[in-house]
């Protein structure tokens, strides 16, 4: 996500937009928060499934059309589009841009991860964590309504949210993240079951502390990483396409009678 819009020239008819597809093959998912980490390798590997992909970015540009240029490099199809997903303008404006490429988003997947302060609550402020619950949900609610509408209308959606497991497994000093994330799984638990009538499913993704993310490297030093490995059956920290195969799951015919689910990716750390 980034500082400038990324336009594309893209030419179809209008009725190609709204054919009835199977599977994954021709349907268009939003990723949010794309440019790196679990977003990219997410929208590559939607993308490899024959998927459309919007590699939604705030300001890495560069960063953004790089993940697209790698789709296209494959076969796959893709377009940057920069918005702060907690602005309804913003957003909006993205979704008329997929709009008029490509038709309306089938497939929802909310990434972006917003700013928040590592601090144990005795030092935390109410401005700070209040912060942080408010820019997670307004993001979701925000995302979430733009492209309800074509979901709707065609009766079929694909939502999915990254969770973290912090939500369940407190952590020193990660009360402001793992609050509003828990909030936002109770977010989607209401909306899965409204919307469910709609042919429209809604579940989460919590992963465990994971390899080479933003959230790693200032979270946790080598010494709290080693100590989480050790606490993980399966051996290992979560790499981003561990996640992002949880993630493809649900955007897909195989979780076609799951909703409201929460799916946890973490070795086994915990087991709820």
């Amino acid at each position: 996500m980034g500082d400038q819009d990324v336009e594309h020239e893209t030419h179809h008819d209008d009725a190609a937009l709204h054919r009835p597809v199977t599977g994954s093959a021709g349907r268009v998912a939003l990723v949010t928060g794309a440019s790196s980490g679990i977003g990219a390798v997410t929208a590559r590997l939607l993308a490899a499934r024959g998927m459309r992909v919007v590699v939604n970015y705030l300001h890495s540009a560069a960063a953004a059309e790089e993940v697209v240029a790698g789709i296209e490099a494959a076969g796959g199809q893709a377009m940057a589009v920069q918005a702060d997903v907690r602005e309804p303008a913003a957003v909006e404006h993205l979704v008329e841009q997929v709009r008029a490429a490509w038709g309306g988003v089938d497939v929802l997947v909310h990434n972006a991860l917003t700013p928040y302060v590592i601090k144990p609550f005795l030092d935390i402020t109410w401005e700070e964590l209040g912060a942080k619950l408010d820019d997670e949900l307004r993001a979701a609610f925000t995302v979430t309504r733009a492209v309800l509408p074509a979901m709707t209308e065609q009766r079929w959606g694909r939502i999915v949210y990254l969770g973290t497991g912090l939500s369940r497994r407190p952590r020193e000093g990660m009360i402001a993240l793992g609050t509003a994330k828990a909030a936002l799984t109770q977010f989607a638990r209401y909306l899965a079951q409204e919307l469910g009538p709609l042919g429209i499913t809604v579940n989460v993704v919590e992963p465990g502390p994971v390899d080479d993310t933003r959230m790693a490297a200032h979270a946790f030093d080598e010494e709290h990483r080693q100590r989480q490995v050790a606490a993980t059956p399966l051996g290992r920290l979560a790499r981003p396409d561990d996640v992002a195969r949880a993630v493809a799951f649900y955007t897909g015919e195989d979780s076609a009678f799951m909703t409201g689910t929460t799916a946890a990716v973490n070795g086994g750390m915990s087991m709820d």
